[in-house]
């Protein structure tokens, strides 16, 4: 018999920086495929520098929050340690959403603590119809930069894909643009998670790898995907290689 998957994993992946992950509660078995994504998805939470964090700007960075299901007795270890973690760092809170279908706990956290530390959440203005909210703040198709984190918009693959860098660590985390694909290694959505249509088709071929492409730039140490396992080692190199790969599940 086969041991049940937890509903909370949670890793250090440097001082002041983690990862979470935690089940998606849209997710089926049939997903689970090649080109698909698998149940699991991670979340990064990331703190400012000591010496940084008394400035009037640092606050605490979340991208992509998901807090396992409620009722849970994770659910319950999740909350409490985030309760220690805001109460400790004792900032600000902006959250990041790298598209809209990545709202996923981000109104939860906000209500839970915007009355105590003050929590904004920032999306692409391209991404609001779909989120069905209206965040704290609307970045469009230029760079941004908030808490130490660059939000860098993605062309050709669905409105308001965004990366973000969170700069203090030279991370750079993917929504969806990029999976990772265990090892160490990355590939690139597919174009089955594109927009829909013969124009965003034309746009995915057009723009998508020459977009992410411009991220290399920034010379990623690591690259933190929402799907799929994280690259802590040479994450520029990591990114290359996956844009001269095949994309993800092909």
């Amino acid at each position: 018999m086969t041991s049940p998957q937890p509903l909370l994993e949670v890793t250090r992946i440097a001082e002041g920086l983690w990862r979470w992950t935690a089940p998606h509660p849209e997710w089926t078995p049939a997903k689970d495929r090649p080109g698909g994504w698998g149940r699991m998805v991670g979340s990064v939470y990331s703190e400012p520098s000591a010496e940084s964090s008394s400035e009037s700007s640092a606050a605490v960075a979340i991208v992509d929050p998901l807090a396992p299901p409620a009722g849970s007795a994770e659910a319950g270890t999740f909350w409490a340690a985030l309760d220690r973690d805001l109460d400790r760092a004792g900032l600000p809170v902006v959250i990041f959403l790298g598209n809209g279908y990545h709202a996923r706990s981000a109104l939860e956290v906000q209500r839970r603590y915007a009355g105590k530390h003050g929590v904004e959440i920032h999306a692409h203005a391209d991404s609001v119809r779909r989120l069905g909210f209206e965040p704290s703040r609307r970045f469009g198709q230029q760079p941004a930069l908030a808490a130490g984190v660059d939000a860098l918009p993605i062309e050709g693959l669905d409105a308001g894909e965004t990366a973000f860098f969170i700069r203090r660590h030279r991370a750079l985390v993917f929504s969806d643009a990029v999976i990772g694909a265990g090892g160490g290694r990355l590939a690139v959505a597919p174009p089955s998670w594109a927009a829909e249509g013969e124009a965003a088709a034309a746009r995915y071929r057009e723009r998508f790898r020459a977009s992410l492409g411009r991220l290399v730039d920034l010379d990623p140490a690591m690259v933190l995907p929402s799907h799929g396992d994280p690259t802590l080692a040479n994450g520029r190199g990591a990114l290359v290689a996956a844009l001269a790969g095949p994309a993800w599940g092909e």
